[in-house]
């Protein structure tokens, strides 16, 4: 027991959570000065930890000290660590002190903020910093929520797309007859992330009918709109019924962006819900240079972007816009005896439970909010276009390099690169880029991760932790380099 039993921690005591709170917080301020000492990908086996660790609870309490020396020495060794400088790997997923603080304040105050009854604050400030959001994106008004539409909080975008699915079968359905389940088919381009897949999987529509249409270099891997046409063509001459079309602005290959105005020209003309999956590149669009890249926006039904990726605002905060809120809510409503109230039965409120897949929500809307304000949209812009001056800065490295090339145009801050091929052998080329990426992965300098695009095996170099610096970006190169030309001379 700590210091006797009359300081056993208690359920919740407000001295106990100062005293402890203060530790934790030291104990994770000391972790981000020491960041860079550790691996930035785990070293570790599979089943490391079942060997460090009991088979069974403890019956009687430890101390705090004992668990953070247990930290120490067992789960940290098993972390990959996402906001080291040195990680280039995935997209980033970004925390700071503000969204820190924001999520302390939300697990202390500890809220389930399912109807607005729960929590008149929580409903009305996601409403609200949604609306900020959307405007600094510059966000049709549809999407606003003084209209028809609005925004939410959802945990990925994984999430939103098969909310946003689900309430595009439910409308067409609706019209149609539920009979026609077999005959509705979804696109997109080879490009889009797997959720959309599982999403299709979940909706229940029919493997034979998700269109996966092919992209290639010479659109820089955005979807064709006269590949669309004709699918869709196709479709509708065999009696099917195309209902979903989703797009991407920064697929995770390779960041491509599809172009938003002509292929929802299509999907409109042929009544089809156009999903906007912006995850990773919508925060770069606050900044006005960068705001093009959505130039269609308007003629999309709904628009995802994850301010847990790279707007400062810790992991979960997918943020979702629809132009239609009813298209949500007659696919989630649910409005059992014991969640009904006054409010909610008059029509007066936002009920976010049924915005979404759960019942239960936390309060996210909080560190948004902390983000928004504490950093102000001017910060942000900047914090943004700092990683793209550092991946300009690999992104001439590499070009500079005979033994490299950028396989893809870099648009955003993540850069395709990979060894040249020696004799024109690609397959000996794609085992080769493998075995570089293995040896600097080993190294523990750094961590990146690879993709495919045409049948290459291309490196991805993703910048966006808030660390980083050009010293690391350089230092990483540094580390590629030298791993390339030990590769090379075997």
């Amino acid at each position: 027991m700590e210091n006797g039993s009359r300081n056993v921690l208690k359920p919740m005591d407000s001295e106990q959570l100062r005293e402890y709170g203060h530790r934790m917080v030291d104990f994770i301020a000391d972790y981000y000065k020491t960041i860079e000492s550790f691996p930035v990908l785990s070293q570790v086996q599979p089943g490391y930890l079942q060997n460090l660790l009991p088979g069974s609870a403890p019956d009687h309490p430890e101390t705090l000290e004992q668990v953070l020396d247990d930290v120490k020495t067992k789960i940290l060794p098993g972390v990959t660590h996402w906001q080291s400088p040195n990680f280039f790997a995935y997209y980033p997923s970004n925390s700071s002190v503000a969204g820190f603080l924001g999520e302390m304040l939300s697990a202390g105050l500890g809220i389930v903020g399912f109807s607005w009854v729960t929590s008149p604050a929580a409903t009305e400030l996601e409403i609200i910093v949604l609306d900020w959001l959307a405007k600094l994106l510059n966000l049709p008004e549809q999407f606003l929520s003084k209209g028809k539409g609005g925004g939410v909080i959802q945990g990925s975008a994984s999430e939103s797309v098969h909310v946003v699915m689900t309430a595009a079968r439910d409308k067409v359905l609706r019209s149609v007859g539920k009979n026609a389940l077999g005959k509705l088919v979804v696109y997109s381009s080879d490009q889009t992330h797997s959720s959309l897949q599982k999403a299709c999987q979940i909706a229940g529509i029919h493997p034979e009918n998700c269109r996966v249409l092919k992209a290639d270099s010479s659109t820089n891997y955005a979807l064709r709109p006269e590949l669309l046409q004709e699918a869709v063509s196709r479709d509708r001459e065999a009696g099917l019924i195309p209902f979903f079309l989703g797009a991407n602005v920064g697929t995770t290959s390779s960041s491509a962006v599809d172009p938003l105005a002509s292929l929802g020209k299509i999907a409109n003309s042929n009544e089809m819900w156009f999903h906007v999956d912006a995850a990773y590149a919508g925060s770069a669009c606050i900044c006005p240079e960068y705001r093009q890249y959505i130039d269609g926006v308007e003629t999309a039904d709904s628009f995802n972007m994850n301010a847990h990726k790279w707007l400062l605002t810790n992991f979960d905060c997918s943020l979702l816009w629809v132009k239609d809120q009813c298209a949500l809510t007659e696919a989630f409503s649910t409005n059992p005896e014991y969640l009904k109230n006054k409010a909610s039965q008059a029509n007066l409120v936002v009920d976010y439970k049924d915005w979404q897949i759960a019942l239960s929500r936390r309060f996210r809307s909080l560190k948004l909010w902390m983000v928004l304000r504490l950093y102000g949209a001017e910060t942000l812009k900047k914090y943004i276009r700092n990683h793209i001056k550092l991946a300009k800065v690999f992104e001439q490295l590499v070009s500079q390099d005979p033994n490299f090339e950028v396989i893809t145009p870099r648009i955003f801050a993540l850069v395709c690169f990979r060894m040249v091929p020696t004799d024109n052998d690609e397959k000996k080329c794609n085992t080769r880029n493998l075995e570089l990426l293995e040896a600097v992965n080993s190294s523990g300098k750094l961590f990146l991760i690879h993709t495919a695009l045409s049948g290459k095996i291309v490196l991805r170099f993703s910048i966006g932790a808030p660390l980083t610096e050009e010293k690391h970006v350089k230092d990483a190169w540094k580390v590629i380099r030298e791993k390339a030309s030990y590769l090379l001379r075997k």
